[in-house]
């Protein structure tokens, strides 16, 4: 699970956070950008069209994979706003301040749950 994990939970708390993408994504010096976001979240580590399937993989719980879901409904909206796909059309989509919020519930849920995971790791 957590080698999947890993490559999830940076891009969720990318996607929480508008100054990292306006800075990163949108400097074509850097690795990070949409597209990472898309392989990652739709084909690599995980399918947010049908979060179910990682559950115990790259999930930890109902709750996440809820919002994954959600997610990705948010993300492919903001997709069908860039018909050119770049950044900066994603960044501007009528859709993408939904991404950004429903991205930040995901980012807390999932880190609370790592934590909660390693303190109770910590006592066993």
């Amino acid at each position: 699970m957590a080698n999947h994990r890993v490559h999830v939970v940076p891009v969720v708390l990318a996607l929480a956070n508008p100054p990292w993408q306006r800075d990163v994504w949108l400097d074509p010096s850097e690795f990070e950008n949409i597209d990472h976001v898309f392989h990652t979240l739709f084909d690599d580590f995980c399918d947010a069209d049908e979060p179910e399937r990682f559950l115990g993989i790259s999930l930890r719980t109902e709750e996440e994979v809820t919002l994954m879901r959600a997610l990705g409904v948010a993300l492919n909206a903001a997709a069908a706003e860039a018909p050119h796909d770049t950044d900066a059309e994603y960044l501007q989509a009528s859709a993408w301040p939904e991404v950004v919020s429903i991205a930040g519930r995901l980012a807390q849920v999932m880190v609370s749950n790592d934590l909660r995971l390693l303190s109770c790791g910590q006592h066993a």
